[in-house]
């Protein structure tokens, strides 16, 4: 029987050549996310950024073209080939690896940013604890939003049972053991908010942002939270602050 991680990435690998049809646009979430994170790292002087789950290297190519040193790490070899010969990467601006342990020293890179990564890994706290310490200056999500998705009461309900701390256990049960769904569009996924990341990065950064990348109508002073189903965070921080990046890992663990 397969694991989740190699149906992920056999899905992604027998998918590759029709990644960027299926999934790359010039309207939505990602792309919304993609100006957002280009407009705050400018404003941060950003000069080097790593792409974690770069796929078929939108984002790398993105940030090459705007003069930053740039490098993906993608764990499907089949996506990395796109991104060198369909879009002119260069490889050794590419990595083929996981992101749960990052093969590079502590505060490689100004920024750090993910597209659409965590809700596709089982554990996305790992992965999150790596880029915050590979981090200088800034880690960026833009992912999905649970608590924006379904119905206005069903909303409200995954949060007040995500705050009781039994949202795991419904959602066990909802998706049969699994703890994943699986879908011809999106592969295979788990149930994932950037709000679950929310504590972690605020105590590793001195600001946080949250801004929605999709066009629901706000009407609420819960927004983005139970009014977007995709959001960007944002969080930055000052440069050495070792004693902050010592209690973040403490408490991704």
């Amino acid at each position: 029987m397969k694991t989740p991680e190699e149906i992920q990435r056999q899905y992604y690998t027998e998918t590759a050549t029709s990644y960027d049809d299926n999934h790359l646009d010039n309207i939505g979430a990602h792309y919304v996310a993609l100006q957002y994170a280009s407009k705050l790292m400018e404003l941060a002087e950003i000069s080097s950024v790593l792409d974690v789950g770069c796929g078929t290297g939108r984002a790398v190519k993105h940030f090459l073209d705007q003069g930053l040193i740039v490098h993906g790490v993608e764990p499907v070899q089949a996506l990395i080939d796109q991104a060198v010969h369909k879009h002119d990467i260069p490889q050794s601006c590419l990595t083929c690896d996981t992101g749960d342990s990052l093969p590079f020293e502590d505060n490689s890179f100004d920024a750090v940013c993910e597209f659409g990564v965590l809700h596709h890994v089982a554990n996305p706290n790992l992965i999150l604890r790596e880029m915050m310490r590979v981090a200088r200056k800034m880690v960026i999500l833009s992912d999905s939003n649970r608590f924006g998705q379904g119905s206005k009461i069903g909303r409200w309900t995954k949060l007040l049972l995500y705050k009781t701390n039994t949202w795991s256990l419904i959602n066990r049960v909802k998706t049969r053991g699994r703890g994943y769904t699986i879908s011809q569009g999106d592969g295979l996924a788990y149930s994932y908010s950037i709000f679950d990341s929310f504590d972690a990065l605020t105590i590793w950064a001195d600001k946080v942002v949250v801004l929605s990348t999709t066009n629901e109508k706000i009407g609420s002073w819960h927004h983005p939270l139970l009014t977007s189903s995709h959001a960007l965070l944002c969080a930055t921080k000052e440069t050495s602050r070792n004693e902050r990046n010592e209690l973040t890992a403490d408490y991704v663990e």
